[in-house]
């Protein structure tokens, strides 16, 4: 290779490299192109509903009458839903926090006819909104009185027993009794690329500048 053709190859890597590190502070591009990060997961369900908590240790503390309608003991990320199937799983997101979950359980009860139309564990409810969760009281501490949170639910996988597989409805509707054969189109929900380090892009901007 001649000195001249060097100096033309340096000049094309050179600008390569700076579109490239154009392409990583701008977040799109190729800069992104092998992480996955431009597709997605495909997921049942998604939507947006209030969310209240509870905690059923089946010791009539907090006017529970015995163990979740699943028949698992309670626990962190046991949540009551008023028409899913039994053992749906999926997650919650709330202020950027995101909490699995799988229903375990039956309810709200008449909250569900407000909108309120998930119950979440105690333990989960806690974590997300900065609380801590009392074992005396089976209540949530230290959240400056938060009892309903709007969060945006994601269901990953529908549990196979009688339930509707669709958008939430309220207890008295009996749809928690009925099997769905006609359950929601799955979705896919865009997965947000993260963002550069700026390390990475000092480094990129650096071999340009050579």
């Amino acid at each position: 290779m001649t000195f001249s053709t060097r100096i033309a190859a340096r000049v094309l890597t050179t600008a390569a490299t700076a579109t490239l590190a154009a392409g990583i502070v701008a977040g799109t591009g190729t800069a992104f192109a092998d992480t996955g990060a431009e597709g997605g997961e495909q997921v049942m369900l998604k939507g947006g509903t209030t969310a209240s908590y509870y905690w059923d240790d089946a010791s009539g503390r907090a006017g529970d009458t015995g163990l979740p309608a699943s028949g698992k003991p309670m626990q962190k990320g046991l949540a009551a839903s008023p028409s899913w199937p039994l053992m749906t799983e999926g997650y919650v997101v709330y202020k950027g926090r995101k909490a699995p979950f799988f229903v375990g359980d039956r309810g709200p009860g008449i909250p569900s006819n407000r909108g309120v139309m998930l119950d979440l564990d105690a333990k989960t409810f806690a974590e997300l909104t900065g609380g801590e969760f009392n074992a005396d009281t089976l209540g949530v501490d230290g959240n400056g009185g938060e009892g309903h949170i709007k969060v945006t639910y994601v269901i990953t996988k529908w549990g196979k027993g009688v339930g509707t597989k669709n958008h939430p409805k309220p207890f008295d509707t009996g749809a928690w009794a009925v099997k769905d054969t006609n359950p929601a189109k799955p979705v896919t929900v865009k997965a947000e690329a993260a963002a550069p380090s700026k390390d990475l892009v000092a480094t990129v901007l650096a071999s340009a500048s050579l």
